[in-house]
Formats: C-alpha cells, sequence, structure tokens
C-alpha cells in the first residue's frame, strides 16, 4: 500500500486541536524576542521521551521521570536562557511552584517543561509566571513558540507534514527544535518537539522515536560535546483517528532527520555539511566508532572549514578511533573522487584541484572504506570556524 507526505507551511499550527503560543518576561533582553512558550493539547495525549545521556541530566528532566511509565499530559511549558541544571532539589521544587501557578491560568493535566540555556542557575521564578498573563492559551502561532525556543540559532527550525493514505484519509506530524552548538551524537544540545493527531498506539510510540532518534540527532555533530538538558518529544491526541505504521515511520523519520540537518547547518559559524560514510568494517559497531571519530575530530573539522584535502587527518583519526584497519586495504573518497588508496597516495595537482572544488561546495560526502567486512554507518559532521570559537567564548555575556 503506499501513502503520500506532504510539506505544510507554519508547522505546529496544522495539528488539529494543539495550541502554540509565546512571549517575552524578560530572561531575553530584547522584549519583541519570546523566551518562554508553550504547546497544549485540547484533549489528553499519550507522551514519548528521549533524553540526554549526560548524567547530569537538568532538572526539567528529572521533573519528567517523577511521573512514571504511561502517564498523559496536555501541556508542555518551555524556557530559554535559563536551562535549570545542576541547580538540585531546588531546581525541581521551581518547576512545581510554576506548573501549580500554571494550573490558575489553564487546565493542565500532568504539565512539562523543558528549558535551555546556560547551566548553574535557578529558574526566575517569579517571571516565568508573570508571562502566564500574557499567553494566549487558545493562540496558534508556531512561528513565535519555535523562535522562542532558540539559543545561538541563527534561524528557526520547524516542519509540518500531511500522511495521506491510498484511502484517503490523513493524519499530520508536525515539529520544532532548537540547536546550533554542543552538538554530539549521544543526543545533541537541543530541545524537539513533536506533535500529531496520528492514532498511533501508546507501545509504539517510544520505539518509532528512539529509532528515529538514533538515526538523526544520534549521529550528528558540530563539536563533539553533549549537554544537561538534549530532549526529544512526541505528542499524540489522535484526533485524526487514522494511522498506519510504515506511514507515520516514514514521515516522523523524515522530520527528524530533516531537523538533524537544520542543526548542523546552523552549527555556531559552520559553512558547510559533511556526510561521513564508513563501510567495510568489520562490523557496523566498529564502522559506528569510526565514522563517529571523523564527525567529532576538531582537526577534521578545521580541515573542512580550511577547505584543505588533507587525507591524512581522515586516515589518522580512523586509526585513533581503535578499530581494526589496514592502510594498504582503506580508500578515501570525497564524493566520488578518489582522494587516497594504496596505488595513489599522494594527490596529483589535477585530483588537488578537483578535491578543492568539492571542498568549497556546503554539502558532500567523505567516504572511508576500510576493505575488510561489511560493517557500514554514516554519520553528519559540519565544519569548525572562527566564529564558533568567538559565539563559545562570549556565551554568557
Amino acid at each position: 500500500m503506499s501513502f503520500t507526505i506532504t510539506p505544510l507551511k507554519n508547522g505546529l499550527e496544522n495539528v488539529q486541536g494543539f495550541f502554540c503560543d509565546a512571549t517575552n518576561v524578560g530572561m531575553r533582553p530584547n522584549p519583541d524576542q519570546g523566551d518562554l512558550a508553550f504547546i497544549r493539547s485540547e484533549i489528553p495525549c499519550d507522551i514519548a521521551s528521549v533524553f540526554t545521556s549526560n548524567r547530569f541530566q537538568a532538572a526539567p528532566i528529572k521533573h519528567y521521570q517523577r511521573y512514571g511509565k504511561d502517564f498523559q499530559t496536555n501541556f508542555i511549558l518551555m524556557n530559554a536562557k535559563n536551562a535549570n541544571a545542576m541547580t538540585g532539589k531546588a531546581g525541581i521544587e521551581d518547576i512545581d511552584r510554576i506548573l501549580e501557578a500554571l494550573g490558575e491560568h489553564t487546565d493542565v493535566l500532568n504539565p512539562v517543561m523543558s528549558s535551555t540555556g546556560v547551566i548553574g542557575y535557578r529558574l526566575p521564578v517569579d517571571k516565568i509566571i508573570s508571562g502566564f498573563e500574557k499567553l494566549d492559551f487558545y493562540a496558534k502561532n508556531s512561528d513565535k513558540t519555535a523562535r522562542a525556543i532558540m539559543t545561538t540559532d541563527s534561524f528557526k527550525k520547524e516542519l509540518a507534514y500531511e500522511v495521506t493514505l491510498e484511502s484517503g484519509e490523513s493524519f499530520t506530524v508536525a515539529a520544532i527544535c532548537k540547536g546550533a552548538g554542543m552538538i554530539n551524537p549521544a543526543m545533541a544540545t537541543m530541545l524537539c518537539f513533536i506533535i500529531t493527531d496520528a492514532d498511533i498506539p501508546k507501545e509504539e510510540m517510544y520505539p518509532l522515536l528512539k529509532t528515529g532518534a538514533d538515526y538523526s540527532f544520534n549521529r550528528i555533530s558540530v563539536d563533539g560535546d553533549t549537554s544537561t538538558n538534549d530532549t526529544v518529544m512526541l505528542m499524540t491526541n489522535r484526533q485524526s483517528a487514522v494511522y498506519r505504521q510504515d506511514a507515520f515511520k516514514a514521515v516522523l523519520d523524515k522530520i527528524m532527520f530533516e531537523l538533524a540537518m537544520m542543526i548542523l547547518k546552523d552549527g555556531e559559524g559552520a559553512t558547510k555539511v559533511v556526510a561521513f560514510n564508513v563501510k567495510g568494517a568489520i562490523n557496523d559497531e566498529e564502522a559506528q566508532k569510526a565514522a563517529t571519530a571523523l564527525s567529532n575530530s576538531l582537526l577534521v573539522k578545521t580541515a573542512l572549514f580550511g577547505e584543505d584535502p588533507n587525507w591524512g587527518r581522515i586516515a589518522s583519526t580512523i586509526g585513533a578511533s581503535g578499530i581494526e584497519c589496514d592502510e594498504e586495504r582503506l580508500t578515501i573518497y570525497y564524493d566520488d573522487l578518489l582522494i587516497y588508496s594504496d596505488q595513489y597516495r599522494e594527490l596529483d595537482k589535477e585530483r588537488e584541484e578537483r578535491a578543492y572544488e568539492i571542498m568549497k561546495q556546503e554539502q558532500f560526502t567523505i567516504t572511508c572504506d576500510l576493505g575488510l567486512g561489511e560493517g557500514s554507518f554514516t554519520a553528519y559532521g559540519c565544519d569548525l570556524s572562527y566564529d564558533y570559537v568567538k559565539i563559545n567564548a562570549e556565551y554568557r555575556t
């Protein structure tokens, strides 16, 4: 059976039964830029989440986990500029105060909170509570909501798709996301909120979300750092009464992968996105180690920024990753151009000029064939520029 996936404008606004809005409560100095936002469903939703692998998980994640398994919710509250991480029990208590006050302004069921920003500071509770008077809980403003969760992002990240089955029935999936720095393939420094009206069974939500994350957010690297707050949430109100697993998986994977590529494109100061395709490894695990090492390597990233076809950095990183490899069997390609093999260890003038042209592209692929087995894995990375250092050296200022 076939299905079609159609892109839609205006992100979260397309999913029936959901509302979203944002406002400024003074955490950001610019009053025109939001720093407090929400996503609300008019009926209870099932929710599934994937969180950071960082052992110092932030207070919002710990608060979420207190609800236990299989709870329902109708509200996600989000804030920027303050991560509420490494704040101890007080950070969780602050969330309790905020969400209790939220319940005085709108009906909430097991509301959850998600935060992004600077680590180590408690939330400005009174400022956040004051924002509830400004929020329109019946608004549909995906643009404001997506922009309100941005930190060092240079552009908003939102997507929506309608999936139409052969029968003519359809459901919708939409998402917003933030992320640009502290991006590492162990959940990146990012928040992603996915909503749908698909009638997906509860027991299928987490497995599909986890698989999607493994093939998207868990394959990208800007700088090899993992934050305390990384979160991906999937929430469904089932109002379409329509679902088919293969169709839903296809659109969920598509949304998550495209958002992951947006994060890489927006990598702080990044100028190009590169796929590191490792194949011919002893097994998939070894291929993953090598590909991830390449996507994380600072020497590789700076070579990409300088557009220097220095295959030595690629080979050295593979050798240092701890996997089984053999320089006589290794081949390295930039797109379809052979850069290194046992026979061609030095770049002649013609191939070096072609390599320069490839590296000037905004996107290209580096393929490393180890020639040892059937294992393969693709990781995704970006270059590292002067701007990255400037942005992160001044993060709190």
